[in-house]
């Protein structure tokens, strides 16, 4: 998993299990989305409170289920931008035991830059895009 500059830990909760006792399917994109918004405040392109801000909406999601997650297991999710196009970037994850390291699911998401004032989608934000890039390492091609 050494890909993964940014891991956020996450507490798998009783109210998150599916009658069979494992993780709800939901709660996979849950957890996806917990660690993203962790990655962007990281980064420092988010504070907290400011939800008309984050300027992002979720376009397309994917996840790919490897092992069932137990109550009270240990993990953490991996985050990683791998493409920042003109008005949308490309979000992977890999959600790991820490214990055992082993890679419970994986999933990526398309998102889009958004101006929740104007109702529009817009070019990613250049700060975003230098912050981004500089974080991962990647040679932008918009």
């Amino acid at each position: 998993m050494a890909d993964y500059r940014f891991y956020h830990p996450i507490e798998v909760r009783y109210g998150d299990l599916d009658p069979q006792g494992h993780l709800n399917n939901a709660k996979y994109l849950t957890y996806f989305e917990q660690a993203r918004i962790a990655y962007i405040a990281h980064l420092g392109l988010w504070r907290p409170g400011s939800f008309m801000e984050i300027g992002i909406i979720l376009a397309d999601a994917h996840v790919t289920f490897r092992a069932p997650v137990q109550f009270g297991q240990r993990v953490h999710v991996g985050v990683r931008v791998t493409r920042l196009g003109n008005k949308s970037l490309t979000m992977e994850y890999s959600l790991v035991d820490m214990d055992t390291r082993q890679e419970m699911a994986s999933g990526s998401t398309a998102l889009v830059a958004y101006d929740y004032h104007t109702a529009k989608s817009i070019p990613i934000p250049d700060v975003w895009r230098r912050v981004i890039s500089d974080f991962e390492q990647l040679s932008v091609i918009a």
